[in-house]
């Protein structure tokens, strides 16, 4: 993508009303006006806050949005030019149950409060191979901290991924953590109980990596 049309993209986001960009500094001193407020003040209703980290273009924001109208979604991701096709087509739609973030995934306690989040959704996420990454791997033992502190007890966490280490790495970590997996698939397409959230929607990158022959790979589970 050209630096004109990034700018474009950047300006655009900025007369969006479904899309937030604080700085760094307003979310570290840690009294960002949003948190624990997304409901009153960002959606105006108390449906539940669906989160999804790493949403890219923001097809997977979109498409759960709008098969799920009782329920409020935010599409997480530091670029904000990607996310601007999803930010966009919400505004076209008008829709007013999804919005857009951008900020570092790191942050992510910083931004929302304690049992503010009902689910979260991580798809096909970098998977940081090296060993020297692992920082950066959004299922690491430090995420999921941060993400047992904002979600609800009963809140559930999703990751989708074309990555077989991603998932191995994933599925290990869990059972070597004692959290609740409550369903695990190495091939979601070839698999007739797959949730209708994960097969029913195709992000643009899935669809590439499924022409490849690539098995897409599924992990639900509650952190303990």
């Amino acid at each position: 993508m050209g630096s004109k049309n990034k700018l474009k993209r950047f300006r655009e986001n900025e007369s969006f009303d479904n899309v937030v960009q604080p700085s760094r500094e307003e979310i570290v001193d840690n009294n960002y006006p949003l948190k624990g407020n997304w409901n009153e003040q960002f959606f105006k209703n108390n449906n539940p806050i669906v989160l999804e980290l790493g949403c890219g273009k923001g097809e997977y924001s979109v498409a759960m949005a709008q098969a799920n109208p009782d329920k409020n979604f935010i599409g997480v991701d530091i670029k904000g030019a990607r996310f601007w096709r999803g930010a966009k087509t919400a505004v076209e739609e008008e829709m007013l149950n999804v919005g857009f973030m951008r900020t570092q995934i790191e942050l992510i306690d910083l931004i929302f409060a304690e049992n503010e989040v009902d689910e979260i959704w991580i798809t096909f996420p970098d998977p940081q191979i090296k060993y020297k990454r692992t920082k950066h791997r959004l299922t690491n033992s430090d995420f999921l901290k941060k993400y047992k502190h904002i979600l609800k007890p009963a809140g559930l966490v999703n990751l989708k991924t074309d990555s077989e280490f991603m998932h191995g790495y994933t599925l290990g970590l869990l059972h070597g953590e004692g959290h609740e997996i409550l369903h695990a698939n190495h091939d979601v397409y070839k698999n007739v109980y797959s949730p209708k959230e994960v097969v029913g929607i195709q992000t643009f990158y899935e669809k590439q990596y499924l022409e490849q022959g690539k098995p897409i790979t599924y992990i639900q589970f509650k952190i303990k």
